[in-house]
């Protein structure tokens, strides 16, 4: 009797892992002609690259403890500012001190500022608060710096979509298994495709475990220690846009520090704290009381300010994990190429930040193609990251502006928080399909602004979901399964911020839907 074998795919380089690292590097080599594959355990961005607040640094919260990082930061926001257009806001930021804080540090935040090449502008405290007047009374100092705003998910739709373009391959749901090792190289990596629940293995010349938070785990696999420190950050999402700017405040890096602007929201965050479990990562009300706590003094609206979620996601920081404090460790990167493991052709990317991802990418594809004996130059500094269809919808606004000027009868809304419409909802599935992949009603909202409102997705989940049985994309009971998986997510990131009439409201919205659908959903 013959035992079975998994399917062989064979590539050059092996990708581990779909955040704006691992995207960033498809796109790195597929501009080099080199061929690869993506594979990622979940979706795009399902880890910390979309769970954070989407700051394009200009460098300035690191300039007094981190000058290396600032300066990275400083750099590669101004190419991203260039090549990637379309997925920024350039709105500026403010460095805002208040009544009690370090007069040492504010007198010498401009020296920082000017040894890292970062400009920062002294602004009259009378205009900075007529520009912005959720700034506390209490404002003692004001420079703008050249922050903004960044869409990770449009980032690495883009970025992949590009990859592809050029032949590069993206595996969804499928995680790695385990390596087959022969003397100083990884012959194949043994893959799961959970949606299939097919095995397969992958022949890489050359594998690069960018798995951000789970890079520990993957280079344990392979044999391969890394020293890493989990930081838990949470952020809370306000029902309304509180600044035009990015705010933050004028001391060394802690909780509560920054307001992030995010099409009709804010952002505000975040926190630091170490876990050691990657799994069991939520916002706690503990979380959201110490960032309201710590911001109010700078933004004293966040008192009283209604809030529709809170987020959690975990930084990979590079140091022991036993490190005291974690906002100590290093914002910087680290490429580690595993010669002192006996491994000729794994690579792993840890640390960094969303800002640096295509640094970061830069140097891991150096290193790959150095291995490789390919010659080409870098080209992600240069080349124009073309908006895609894959990201067409991550925008907050971009679905009203299409809607208003296309609208037809048989375009209706689904989510009228975000004005996202059944005709948005069906590119994305179109374009999910066209790549071989069966939509769900979570992939449909990570690529679009679904359950992002006011409502979180009580509403325009089910809307959503009727739409799609009304078009054929679902029969039986499929769509119900998906809709207590994606209301289960949303509803866990409401229950941290939940009190008085916002609690009396959920637990309305909640009983709604297990009456009328039999599902028992909870955060």
């Amino acid at each position: 009797m013959e035992l079975f074998s998994p399917a062989v795919i064979q590539t050059q380089v092996l990708i581990i892992g779909g955040g704006v690292t691992g995207t960033a590097l498809a796109r790195d080599l597929a501009l080099r002609g080199v061929d690869c594959i993506l594979v990622e355990k979940d979706d795009i961005n399902a880890g910390a690259s979309g769970r954070n607040h989407g700051l394009l640094h200009s460098g300035a919260r690191y300039v007094a403890g981190d000058p290396a990082a600032a300066q990275e930061c400083r750099a590669e926001g101004a190419i991203l500012k260039r090549v990637a257009a379309q997925t920024i806001q350039d709105t500026g930021g403010y460095f805002v001190a208040v009544q009690g804080d370090d007069e040492g540090y504010i007198a010498d935040f401009p020296a920082h500022c000017a040894r890292s090449g970062i400009a920062a502008r002294a602004v009259d405290i009378a205009a900075a608060r007529a520009q912005e007047s959720a700034l506390s009374p209490r404002t003692i100092a004001v420079f703008e710096v050249p922050d903004a705003a960044i869409d990770p998910f449009g980032l690495s739709l883009d970025s992949m979509e590009q990859a592809r373009s050029l032949g590069a391959r993206l595996m969804r749901r499928t995680r790695v298994l385990g390596f087959e090792r022969d003397g100083r190289r990884l012959r194949t990596a043994r893959v799961l495709c959970l949606d299939s629940a097919q095995e397969l293995r992958i022949e890489a010349e050359q594998v690069v475990n960018a798995a951000g938070a789970w890079a520990r785990e993957v280079a344990l696999l392979a044999g391969a220690a890394i020293p890493m420190t989990y930081s838990k950050g949470t952020l809370l999402v306000t029902h309304t846009r509180l600044a035009s700017r990015v705010i933050n405040r004028l001391r060394r890096p802690g909780n509560g520090d920054i307001l992030m602007p995010g099409g009709t929201v804010s952002i505000v965050g975040t926190t630091s704290t170490q876990v050691g479990c990657l799994d069991e990562v939520w916002p706690t009300t503990a979380d959201a009381d110490l960032i309201v706590e710590q911001a109010a003094p700078m933004l004293p609206v966040l008192a009283t300010t209604r809030f529709i979620r809170a987020y959690a996601g975990v930084r990979p920081l590079l140091g022991s994990a036993d490190a005291s404090d974690s906002r100590a460790v290093s914002r910087g990167f680290m490429l580690f190429d595993h010669q002192d493991h006996g491994l000729d052709n794994l690579a792993t990317l840890a640390g960094g930040k969303l800002t640096t991802c295509r640094l970061m990418a830069e140097r891991a594809a150096d290193l790959v193609c150095q291995r490789l004996g390919v010659t080409r130059p870098c080209l992600s500094a240069t080349t124009p990251l073309p908006p895609s269809e894959q990201a067409a919808w991550t925008t907050p606004g971009r679905s009203a502006q299409q809607w208003l000027r296309a609208h037809d009868a048989g375009d209706t809304l689904l989510c009228e928080c975000e004005m996202v419409s059944s005709r948005g909802v069906d590119a994305i599935g179109a374009a999910l399909r066209s790549t071989g992949d069966t939509p769900t009603l979570s992939d449909i909202a990570l690529r679009s602004r679904i359950g992002k409102g006011a409502c979180q997705g009580s509403l325009c989940g089910a809307r959503t979901l009727a739409h799609r049985y009304q078009q054929g994309d679902l029969q039986a009971g499929r769509g119900l399964e998906e809709l207590a998986d994606f209301l289960g997510e949303r509803w866990r990131g409401q229950h941290a911020v939940l009190w008085g009439e916002q609690l009396a409201q959920a637990e309305l919205a909640q009983a709604l839907h297990c009456a009328l659908l039999g599902r028992e959903v909870s955060p």
